[in-house]
C-alpha cells in the first residue's frame, strides 16, 4: 500500500498602499497582523504576507485574503491597495509591481514559469541596471533567456554567488522568507589609535580587535553579515573605503578577521599615517536563515564551535576574559623579553584550544556549562 503526500506551496501575499499624504506605513500593521502575524513591512509602501498558516482559519485561499485586506484598508484607512498573491516573495512582489492601486493579480503555482519567461531582465530581483546590461551584450534580454543558460554560464557572467541566485530566481526559485522582526542593515566598530598609527602591525592588530567585536556582537544577536567593508581614516581627515562580499554569510570572528585583513591588504598603504580604522558589517541576515558549506577540514569546525564557548565566559567575566595572543597588552622587561602585562589566570592557561572535548570539559569545570 502506497501513499502520496500533496505538496503544500507557500502562499504570500505583496501589498503596495497609496497611502495619502498624512498616512503613515505603520499605522496598517494592526490592520494586517488581524489576518497573520507573519508581516513585514517594507518602506515607504509596501508590505507582504506569509499567509500559509492562515488559508484554514480564514476559510479562505490567498487571492480572497488579499481582496479582504484590500477591502479592510478602504473601509478603516481610506487607503487604496495593489495586491498580487504568488507561492514566493519574489513573484508576488514582481506581480505587485504590473498591478494598478485596487487591483489583484494572482499567480498560481503551475503559472509561475508562464509569468517568468517573458517579463525583462531587468525586473528580476537583484539584477541592476550594470548586470542588466551585461546580459543583454550576451543575449539575454528576458527571464526565460536567462532561465534557459547553463548555471555555470551564468556563474562565469555574474560571479559564482550571484549568478547561482538569479540563475534559480529565473526558474522562479526564491526560498526567502518573511521576516517579522526587522533587522538592522548594519553594524560597524571603530578604533581609534592614540597617535597617528604608521605600523602596519598595528593596523592589522586593531582589525582582529574589531572583527572580534562585530561578531561577538552579531552571535548575541543571532545574525550573520553577507559583507564587509573597512574604512580607513587618514591624519589629514581623508578617508579609503573598501567593501568586499563574503563568499557565505558569517558571523565568525575568524572569517570576518581574514575578509578585513584580505580588505587591508588591497589598500597597499606605504607608510600611511592612519588615524582610525572602521570595519561594517553589511547587509545582515538572521542566523537561522544563513548556510554554510559543510568541509572535511575539523580543524575549522572545531575554531567555530570553540567561539560559542568563549561568548559564555565573556559573559560570565567580562569581555577581556578571553582574547587572542595577538591583542594581549605586553611590555619589555628589564632583561629584554616581551611579557604579558596582565598574566593570563592558571584556570584559563589550562585550557587546551587545539581540543574540543578538552575545551569543553574545562568549560564544565570552569563552570560554563
Amino acid at each position: 500500500m502506497t501513499t502520496t503526500t500533496k505538496r503544500r506551496h507557500k502562499q504570500v501575499v505583496q501589498l503596495r498602499f497609496e497611502l495619502p499624504g498624512t498616512a503613515r506605513l505603520k499605522d496598517l500593521r494592526p490592520l494586517l497582523e488581524q489576518i497573520t502575524p507573519q508581516v513585514q513591512l517594507l518602506e515607504p509602501d509596501s508590505a507582504v504576507l506569509d499567509v500559509t498558516g492562515a488559508l484554514r482559519f480564514w476559510h479562505r485561499d490567498a487571492s480572497e485574503i488579499a481582496r479582504l485586506i484590500q477591502l479592510r484598508a478602504a473601509a478603516h484607512h481610506g487607503v487604496r491597495t495593489a495586491a498580487a498573491a504568488a507561492p514566493s516573495r519574489m513573484v508576488a512582489a514582481m506581480a505587485c509591481a504590473l498591478t494598478d492601486p485596487g487591483q489583484l493579480r494572482t499567480v498560481e503555482p503551475s503559472d509561475v514559469e508562464m509569468f517568468l519567461r517573458p517579463r525583462p531582465i531587468g525586473e528580476l530581483p537583484g539584477v541592476g541596471p550594470s548586470s542588466a546590461r551585461l546580459l543583454s551584450q550576451y543575449g539575454v534580454h528576458t527571464v526565460g533567456g536567462l532561465a534557459d543558460i547553463p548555471v555555470a554560464t551564468a556563474q562565469r557572467l555574474l560571479g559564482a554567488r550571484t549568478g547561482r541566485t538569479l540563475h534559480d530566481r529565473a526558474h522562479g526559485h526564491d526560498q526567502r522568507p518573511v521576516v517579522t522582526e526587522p533587522v538592522a542593515r548594519s553594524t560597524s566598530a571603530e578604533h581609534r589609535f592614540d597617535l597617528d598609527e604608521l605600523d602596519p602591525g598595528q593596523h592589522r592588530q586593531a582589525l582582529l580587535h574589531l572583527a572580534g567585536q562585530l561578531g561577538t556582537r552579531m552571535r548575541g544577536d543571532a545574525q550573520v553579515a553577507t559583507g564587509l567593508t573597512i574604512i580607513v581614516r587618514y591624519v589629514d581627515g581623508a578617508t579609503t573605503t573598501r567593501s568586499r562580499t563574503l563568499a557565505e554569510a558569517t558571523h565568525h570572528t575568524t572569517l570576518l578577521a581574514r575578509c578585513a585583513y584580505d580588505l587591508y591588504d588591497t589598500l597597499g598603504l606605504q607608510r600611511a599615517r592612519v588615524r582610525s580604522v572602521a570595519l561594517r558589517g553589511d547587509r545582515l541576515l538572521l542566523a537561522e536563515h544563513a548556510t554554510r558549506q559543510l568541509t572535511f577540514d575539523h580543524t575549522v569546525d572545531k575554531a567555530l564551535l570553540i567561539e560559542a564557548v568563549q561568548d559564555r565566559a565573556r559573559q560570565r567575566y567580562g569581555t577581556d576574559v578571553i582574547k587572542p595572543a595577538a591583542l594581549a597588552e605586553r611590555r619589555r622587561a628589564a632583561w629584554g623579553r616581551w611579557t604579558f602585562e596582565q598574566p593570563l589566570s592558571r584556570e584559563l592557561k589550562a585550557i587546551d584550544s587545539a581540543s574540543l572535548l578538552g575545551l569543553e570539559k574545562r568549560a564544565c569545570d570552569l563552570g560554563l556549562s
